[in-house]
Parts: C-alpha cells; sequence; structure tokens
C-alpha cells in the first residue's frame, strides 16, 4: 500500500479528523489545511473535521479557522499540511491525537508524525493534497469551496506561475481547479491587492535597500519603521519578493523586526541555495525561498555577510 493509501485509510478509519497548518499562514498553508478540511466535508459527511491554529490574519478572506476544545483530540486523526518542523505547526495541541499525518513540499528535515507524505519536488502542499484526491478511486471529491482554496494555495506557493517549481502538471492541477466556477480572475485580483500602507512600504523599500557588490539585497524594517507606515509585521510580508524585481539582484533577504525585538529573516533567491544557510538561524525551507530568525543586529550583520559568500561563490 503506497503512502497516499495509508493516508485515504487512515482517514476513513477516524470519525474526528483534525487539520493544522504552520504559523503565519500565508495562501498554500491555508489552501492545503482547509482544501482538504472541504474535500473531507465533501467525501464523507458523517464525520467531523476541524481546521484549527491562528487566525489567518490578511487572509481571513480566503478562509479561516475554529476553535475546538483540547478533549476533541482524543481518538482524533490529526494531520498537519504545509509545515517543514514540528516548531513551526500552529497549536500546541497538534500531538493530543491517536495518530499524527505530514503531507508537505519542504525538505523532509523534520518527519514527525507516523506517517509522512513529503514531496519537496511539488510547486505546493495544495498540488499534493489535489494529487491524492485525484488518485484515490474516487473516494475523495472536490467541491467548489475545495478548488477555491487549492486554486489559491498554488497561485501564491508558484508566485503566480513565475517560480521554477512550477511544472506543467502544476498548470494541470490549476486548471482542473478552475473548472469549479470558483471566480479565479477576482482571486487572483485579491490576492495581487495591497493596502495604501503596504504601497508606502513598496516606496520604501526601493528607497532604502542597499544591494552591495556580490549582488546580495538587503533591508531591515523595524518596529519604528512599521509603527510610521502603520504596517504590521505580517503585512510586511507584501514586500518579500519585491527585491526580485530588481535587475542586478541575484539573492535578497528582509529583515521584519517583531513585537519581542527579534528579526524574522526572509531569503529569497535567483539561483543560490539558501535553505541551508536558514537552517543556522533557526529556519529553513526551500531552496530558493526560506524563513529564518536573528536575535539582534549584531546576527542581521552575520547573516548578510554569509549571504555575501555564498552568493559570491554561486556560478550558474
Amino acid at each position: 500500500m503506497t503512502i497516499p493509501e495509508q493516508i485515504i485509510a487512515k482517514i476513513e478509519a477516524y470519525q474526528t479528523i483534525i487539520i493544522h497548518r504552520h504559523v503565519n499562514p500565508d495562501p498554500d498553508a491555508i489552501g492545503s489545511q482547509v482544501g482538504l478540511a472541504e474535500v473531507l466535508r465533501n467525501s464523507y459527511p458523517d464525520k467531523t473535521i476541524y481546521q484549527v491554529g491562528s487566525d489567518t490574519g490578511n487572509l481571513a478572506w480566503l478562509a479561516n479557522v475554529q476553535e475546538i476544545d483540547p478533549a476533541t483530540y482524543q481518538d482524533a486523526l490529526v494531520i498537519v499540511t504545509d509545515t517543514a518542523n514540528a516548531p513551526r505547526i500552529s497549536g500546541e495541541t497538534f500531538n493530543l491525537g491517536a495518530a499524527l499525518i505530514k503531507i508537505d513540499h519542504h525538505p523532509n528535515d523534520d518527519p514527525y508524525g507516523d506517517l509522512n507524505w513529503v514531496l519537496p519536488d511539488a510547486s505546493s502542499t495544495s498540488e499534493i493534497i489535489i494529487d491524492i484526491v485525484n488518485n484515490s478511486d474516487g473516494r475523495l471529491q472536490f467541491n467548489q469551496a475545495a478548488a477555491r482554496v487549492l486554486y489559491a494555495g498554488i497561485v501564491g506557493d508558484t508566485g503566480r506561475f513565475m517560480f521554477n517549481s512550477t511544472s506543467p502538471h502544476t498548470m494541470a492541477c490549476a486548471a482542473q481547479m478552475m473548472t469549479f466556477d470558483i471566480h479565479h480572475d477576482k482571486l487572483n485580483q485579491k490576492m495581487n491587492e495591497i493596502t495604501l500602507e503596504q504601497a508606502k512600504l513598496q516606496g520604501y523599500l526601493f528607497d532604502q535597500l542597499q544591494v552591495n557588490a556580490q549582488q546580495v539585497a538587503y533591508l531591515v524594517v523595524d518596529r519604528a519603521t512599521q509603527a510610521r507606515l502603520h504596517v504590521d509585521p505580517q503585512q510586511v510580508h507584501s514586500i518579500v519578493g519585491t527585491p526580485g524585481r530588481l535587475k542586478g539582484v541575484l539573492t535578497w533577504v528582509i529583515f521584519v523586526q517583531q513585537a519581542d525585538d527579534t528579526y524574522r529573516v526572509h531569503f529569497r533567491s535567483k539561483g543560490p541555495i539558501i535553505n541551508e544557510l536558514a537552517k543556522h538561524h533557526d529556519g529553513g525551507g526551500h531552496p530558493l525561498a526560506s524563513g529564518a530568525k536573528a536575535a539582534d543586529q549584531a546576527e542581521i550583520d552575520v547573516i548578510i555577510a554569509e549571504l555575501s559568500t555564498l552568493a559570491a561563490q554561486y556560478t550558474e
């Protein structure tokens, strides 16, 4: 029995299923989590399905979560989607269930759970969910609600199909979701939308972004700047991909100060593999898109130096 077949067998064996995803959710975290939840509700109306975790913040328009009593986990199956390592799972109660399944597309550095289905070459975890459904011999069925968020997950994690993880199969999965009358044009417009404050933040980025001789671009968005521009740390995420549009930028990093004065670190790259560097700073992720943490300005300086060394050694 293949792992996807084992996953479906587990799903069919449990009456209560609770689905988690990672903290600070992006469209793929929500798409894979809620997409799977909607598929299961549609396929097994007699089962009780929950989607849980922290508030979805600026993506509340896409989907939201449910609050449940910890006692609900007793005899429940827990599934975690799009989350590389256990510390990043949103909701500390994820390990209270009777069984745990991990479905993800990040490198499997932390194979938590009783079952792991991890495909790093997939464009998104939403794409993996679509494949599980399509290969379920009809036991799992899509509906419009599932298709809407799964499509959003693919669009989000492929950078609107611009990233090199986008394959012909990725496009076929997105096209399949579009057959469910999900108003993909409105979804795309909503995902592309930014506030006036975020637009001003874009201006701040172009004004303050530093680019060194190794073609490494970097920017610090401290709490004072966030307050002045009326944006919160989550809203700053809208500028993370922007430096990649600039000619002469090979790789880049944005440091966003948090409420506790530490920094959330966003790495992106057009070639150099940056996820190993992210691991050295309490992070990880994809080869060309990763996250990490920095305690202070000293660690910021170290990260910029390390990224510059990495860029200088890069050859296409």
